[in-house]
């Protein structure tokens, strides 16, 4: 199918960037402005799935803007692995600015305008993202969301914050400055060009192997937001950011960033043949095999639940590039949808985080004993994507688990097959046993204040556990934009 030319791609990132221009000018109307985050949200999404008929037919929509030098313009072309992060980023952003109003207001947190103005940007930021037509495009959306997403971390403007800010922004300004920047320049000397192509813009350039190793190792680890380690000390810094923006930085926009732009090197900078050729693909399982084991570890060390949700996240962020790099279409298919199962069940986890401090003020799980008989729905829901995460059936973490699981099978890896089947038990025994705790352990005397659920903060988190459950259930459309981009 020849491709289709399209403004709605840029329409898209501009909903969002006018809803962040709007609650800027209706800084003094509390209730406008608040309004305007989940409108601009549907708009975007409404713009988003109406373009999917034409990718699952196996077409793209494109718009070139303007050419910088010869091969390197600024362009965007919806294809199916940009509308699988689209999707997910648009969708989940109506439940998160309806729960974003709810946890505002409810603490009185401050500067509110700034917070949702830099809220929008970042999702105008990760939709041009994942409808970027070149490199070029990408990274330009990459740094902006790095920089939008800086005034979110240090929100509370304590020592905490700025300590934890300044990790985030070294370690992602500081990596695609160094080592990504000189991946783009030795790309564009070896292609000329820095457009993504199918089969792989460097499958066929003349160049040798140890070249093409730094290029593939400097994009790797230059898109730290992918969190592989050892470039993953950011994400757990950036929890000391309010509980939506964790929800922002670890479900929807800002990791899911890097590990599409991983995606897009192994498939469409690199080539699956080219990966496999230079034995790329085996060397990154393993490395992100360390990384998910590790951060599991970590994850069962950590008292403070968004510190344990933040290092499953790492964890969880290299299931994504695992498929990837086993180059198994089974496992590449399991990889991709990940974006969309960690995406569904890890946001409803840091809502769950979120509504539990709201209702309560409790950060760490050894004091959150019986809370679960005070907020089951919030715990409910917990418990929910809880599951999905370990992988459970019918709940949406099965579904790419399986796949990941058969993908490892058919690459012949077995590996890595034990190290899905370890990680799952690790999965288990951090998160299972908070919701053991908050509904069947025995509260603390002097535990009779009331708690009681949000009802703006608690609708959003049963939305997002609905979802894990429903792309368990139904998890077609996701798959067949896999299956497209693996094709």
């Amino acid at each position: 199918m020849d491709p289709v030319l399209s403004i709605r791609p840029l329409l898209a990132v501009a909903v969002a960037g006018l809803a962040a221009l709007a609650v800027l000018l209706l800084n003094k109307h509390d209730k406008i402005r608040d309004a305007v985050s989940p409108l601009a949200a549907v708009v975007m999404f409404a713009i988003v799935i109406s373009m999917a008929p034409t990718v699952l037919s196996g077409g793209t929509l494109n718009l070139s803007l303007f050419e910088i030098l010869p091969g390197i313009a600024f362009a965007f072309r919806v294809d199916a692995l940009g509308m699988v992060f689209a999707t997910v980023s648009s969708l989940l952003w109506i439940v998160a600015a309806v729960y974003s109003i709810g946890y505002m207001r409810h603490l009185n947190e401050h500067a509110q305008t700034r917070f949702f103005a830099c809220f929008a940007t970042s999702l105008a930021a990760a939709v041009g993202g994942a409808f970027a037509a070149n490199l070029f495009t990408l990274v330009i959306f990459y740094e902006v969301l790095s920089l939008v997403t800086y005034p979110l971390v240090y929100h509370h403007e304590d020592e905490e914050a700025w300590a934890g800010s300044r990790k985030y922004l070294v370690y992602l300004m500081g990596a695609s400055k160094s080592v990504l920047l000189a991946a783009l320049a030795l790309t564009y000397q070896i292609a000329g060009s820095l457009d993504f192509v199918p089969v792989g813009l460097l499958a066929k350039v003349d160049a040798s192997a140890p070249l093409l190793t730094v290029v593939y190792f400097c994009y790797l680890f230059g898109f730290a937001k992918a969190a592989v380690m050892p470039m993953h000390a950011w994400l757990p810094a950036a929890m000391v950011a309010p509980t939506p923006v964790s929800a922002l930085l670890h479900a929807v926009a800002v990791v899911k960033m890097g590990v599409f732009c991983v995606l897009r090197l192994v498939f469409d900078v690199f080539g699956v043949d080219l990966v496999a050729r230079l034995g790329l693909g085996i060397a990154t399982a393993y490395l992100v095999s360390f990384t998910i084991l590790m951060a599991s570890i970590y994850a069962l060390t950590r008292d403070d639940l968004k510190a344990r949700l933040a290092y499953s996240t790492v964890s969880q962020l290299s299931y994504v590039v695992l498929g990837a790099v086993l180059l198994s279409p089974v496992a590449m298919i399991g990889g991709i949808i990940h974006i969309a199962v960690h995406a569904f069940s890890k946001i409803t986890l840091f809502f769950c985080a979120g509504s539990i401090y709201c209702a309560s003020g409790k950060r760490n799980i050894s004091d959150m004993a019986g809370i679960g008989r005070r907020l089951p729905w919030t715990m409910g829901a917990f418990f929910v994507a809880s599951l999905s995460m370990i992988g459970v059936p019918p709940t949406a973490g099965f579904v790419s688990k399986w796949y990941l699981a058969l993908g490892s099978v058919e690459a012949g890896e077995m590996a890595f097959l034990v190290v899905l089947l370890a990680s799952s038990v690790l999965n288990a025994a951090y998160f299972l046993p908070v919701s053991y705790i908050a509904f069947f352990g025995t509260e603390a005397p002097g535990e009779a204040e009331p708690v009681r659920e949000i009802p703006l903060v608690t609708i959003p988190l049963l939305a997002t556990a609905a979802l894990s459950v429903l792309m368990g259930i139904f998890p077609g459309y996701f798959i067949a934009l896999a299956e497209g981009v693996v094709r």
